[in-house]
């Protein structure tokens, strides 16, 4: 009778050494995104920048090691929400505080206030919502997720860093502008695209492998100007996700991408 015990104790040992894994990069996560506060608070922004797009890229990463190696778990899930918070919520507006937004005086802090507490309610909103049946829709966030809309808001400070900066912006202006405009689509209904999920044909994967390669090449040598036209094509893509989304809709299509398609590739 001891027997089955202790096999189903060691299955659960394995588990629960499997979810340490995503759950570390997870925190990791989170001191990335406080530090970078820490760049902004001494002045060097350029840093600041670097570690939320660190941040950002870990908690691409943290979900999908996760469901690969199936060591999802319901405090990882708290946890990743929390992550987000600091780090594309307090953190990229402690870091346009610093750098523009404390000239405005009261004004600047109430627009880094409305965008943390929209921040908050797109997490919210998205735990509620993320236990739903899957379907085509998995393809679409409901309005701008969390990292990009705290990338969003530090798009002013990166193209004042970037060579782009050929005319006189009034930042006084143009902060509070982006900030208002992405703490609305952060808990609007705009459907926008998820990329959980990128099917293609296998002929075209080894272009897709390259085109990865390329952009992350450029963003190694050219970070900041990577940076600034990749938040210029992804505010583009937004209207054309709302269009793709209003077609699938009157397709009335219910079931996911590519269960019938027997030449395509998941390759995410």
């Amino acid at each position: 009778m001891e027997q089955p015990k202790n096999n189903l104790k060691i299955i659960t040992d394995k588990k629960n050494a499997r979810v340490i894994l995503p759950n570390m990069l997870t925190l990791i996560g989170v001191c990335i995104g406080l530090t970078s506060i820490r760049f902004a608070l001494d002045g060097k922004f350029e840093f600041a920048i670097i570690a939320i797009i660190f941040a950002a890229l870990i908690d691409g990463l943290d979900g999908r090691i996760a469901r690969l190696i199936k060591a999802t778990s319901k405090v990882g899930k708290e946890l990743d929400s929390l992550t987000d918070m600091i780090s594309f919520g307090v953190a990229p507006a402690f870091i346009m505080y610093f750098w523009k937004l404390n000239t405005l005086g009261r004004f600047g802090w109430l627009v880094c206030l409305i965008y943390v507490i929209c921040v908050a309610l797109r997490l919210a909103r998205f735990n509620v919502n993320s236990n739903q049946e899957p379907s085509w829709r998995d393809n679409f966030f409901e309005g701008v997720p969390s990292p990009a809309g705290g990338i969003l808001v530090l798009t002013p400070l990166i193209i004042s860093i970037t060579d782009f900066n050929l005319i006189t912006i009034n930042y006084n202006i143009v902060v509070p502008t982006f900030f208002i405009v992405t703490s609305l689509l952060l808990i609007s209904k705009f459907p926008s695209y998820s990329f959980k999920k990128i099917v293609i044909q296998r002929k075209a994967t080894i272009f897709l492998l390259f085109g990865i390669v390329l952009f992350f090449g450029l963003l190694l040598i050219y970070p900041f100007n990577v940076i600034a036209i990749s938040s210029m094509i992804y505010l583009f893509m937004i209207p054309i996700s709302f269009f793709h989304y209003q077609k699938l809709k009157k397709q009335n299509i219910d079931k996911n991408f590519g269960e019938d398609d027997d030449d395509l590739e998941d390759v995410l």
